[in-house]
């Protein structure tokens, strides 16, 4: 991830109090992304005085911002799943509720084989609610929606008695091929980098296969899901408005507003922020805990740990040997090119507010464009008539043993100039509208190694037993993506509940 600071080789370590205890115990966050920010709100409003120690220089993690073209843009993550009111309650709670806004209802698309259909916008993870629903036979066709519609005679059983199940087994079972192949796979690949036959449906679909067994169908299922999930509310001051169906939401001048205002408040409730800081190592104490970065070692009598699943491992594995055989798989490298450019045709939304892209298409290699400007009514009336801000997604996770193809991996890790050509052709060809070097205002290329946590069959399982050994260190814990699951609206719930449980 770019920003990382080294180790520091030369300094000796040096013995750090890092509040005043009369401000409260003392607890220290590894970690200043979402969940490590989020975790030291919450031990700081309980009256802890919290030192927050982040490896770059930069807050947030994922949900972070560049400058491009003169426009303040999102970085990582530029919409919040509204599955749950987390992360709207989140924004109320940091005076940003009136700047909640839905997409613009123009849709997205889906690249087949075969030619671009709209994509249907009442499903889950692309699963759809009715199979014969127009957009959905569209991208069917009649035999695929035939046999999608077979599942409301299955069991209920059926793709719920296991233990585990992945994505991809559940939808095949129930549904078929083609509705793996032509609908779940673009979307779980544009959303979550990996294939659907490799990641837990019970961690990037909570509840799913309860309500199938309930509801007595997958489709009844994701009706169900569709309809209890909250519509974000459009702000007074935004032309956006929710379209039946949609399933996200954002914030006015974007998502990485929200990491500003938390870091404002964590430091007007006095919250050490210490940017910069590598933790090399974590050991346990008598009095509770100690983190050494930079040379300085914090102590606290409660520690917590927001860190990606294998590196949160690596340190704590030391003096928990037990965590050493549940280390997670990294997550895939995922590269985002962003373009700002002067193309008017583009007014028109040629592709809705973007398109996913079924993986067996030819001759593309993004998984995903975002279509910005045509997505979010704020950032069009910014960037003004005839310029366009194009997000562009590179990597995928595909094999079972690699986690990524060879040809996933090699078009992510391409040198930034090699990824802006291929956005070039992969956008003048998603969006049917020549884009050519000469009509981008500005550029950049964003990189993510291990961002996404990879959610493999069994890690609920797995996600468990690290809770379990962690609540047995006292004073102990662990949060991030790789536990709550991908999103953020995943990872404010968990975190929320984690650091609640504590207290």
């Amino acid at each position: 991830m770019r920003g990382a600071h080294a180790k520091s080789e030369h300094a000796q370590p040096e013995h750090v109090i890092p509040a005043d205890s009369s401000a409260g115990p003392a607890a220290v966050v590894v970690g200043g992304g979402m969940s490590g920010l989020l975790a030291a709100r919450g031990l700081a409003t309980a009256g802890f005085a919290v030192t927050v120690l982040e490896a770059s220089d930069a807050w947030g993690g994922c949900v972070g911002s560049h400058i491009v073209g003169g426009l303040t843009l999102d970085s990582g993550a530029e919409s919040f799943a509204t599955r749950s009111t987390a992360v709207a309650d989140l924004a109320r709670d940091l005076g940003l509720g009136g700047n909640i806004v839905a997409p613009h209802p123009g849709g997205a698309w889906v690249q087949l084989p075969d030619g671009p259909q709209e994509l249907p916008k009442t499903g889950v993870l692309g699963i759809p609610a009715n199979p014969w629903d127009p957009e959905v036979r569209r991208s069917l066709g009649f035999a695929g929606s035939l046999r999608a519609s077979l599942d409301r005679y299955l069991p209920a059983s059926l793709g719920t008695s296991a233990k585990v199940a992945s994505v991809s087994s559940l939808v095949r079972a129930r549904m078929g091929k083609r509705v793996l192949e032509r609908l779940v796979a673009p979307v779980v690949g544009g959303v979550h980098s990996a294939d659907p036959g490799l990641l837990d449906v019970d961690m990037v679909a909570p509840g799913l296969r309860a309500a199938l067994r309930q509801q007595g169908s997958l489709a009844a299922a994701v009706a169900s899901q569709r309809k209890a999930a909250p519509r974000p509310a459009s702000s007074e001051n935004s032309s956006g408005t929710a379209k039946a169906g949609s399933a996200v939401g954002g914030l006015i001048g974007g998502m990485n507003t929200l990491v500003s205002a938390i870091v404002a408040e964590l430091r007007s409730q006095g919250v050490a922020l210490v940017s910069g800081a590598h933790v090399d190592s974590i050991a346990r104490t008598v009095n509770g805990w100690q983190a050494t970065a930079a040379g300085k070692t914090y102590d606290a009598g409660r520690l917590v740990v927001a860190l990606d699943g294998p590196a949160a491992i690596g340190l704590l594995e030391v003096g928990i040997p037990e965590l050493s055989a549940l280390r997670p798989a990294a997550g895939p490298m995922v590269s985002l090119v962003t373009l700002v450019v002067d193309v008017p045709e583009l007014d028109r939304r040629p592709r809705g507010t973007g398109i996913l892209v079924a993986p067996q298409t030819e001759g593309i290699e993004a998984k995903a464009l975002t279509h910005a400007t045509a997505k979010w009514d704020w950032l069009a009336e910014e960037a003004g008539p005839g310029t366009h801000v194009l997000r562009l997604s590179y990597g995928r996770g595909e094999g079972v043993d690699a986690r990524e193809s060879a040809a996933a991996r090699s078009v992510a890790v391409q040198d930034d100039d090699a990824l802006f050509e291929a956005a070039l052709r992969d956008a003048s060809t998603l969006l049917t509208v020549p884009i050519v070097r000469e009509d981008v205002l500005d550029w950049d290329v964003v990189r993510w190694a291990g961002a996404l946590p990879f959610a493999a069959v069994g890690h609920k399982q797995r996600v468990a037993e690290v809770r379990r050994i962690c609540a047995e260190a006292e004073g102990l814990s662990v949060v991030g993506g790789w536990l709550a699951g991908n999103g953020l609206a995943a990872v404010v719930a968990d975190t929320s509940a984690q650091i609640g449980a504590i207290l």
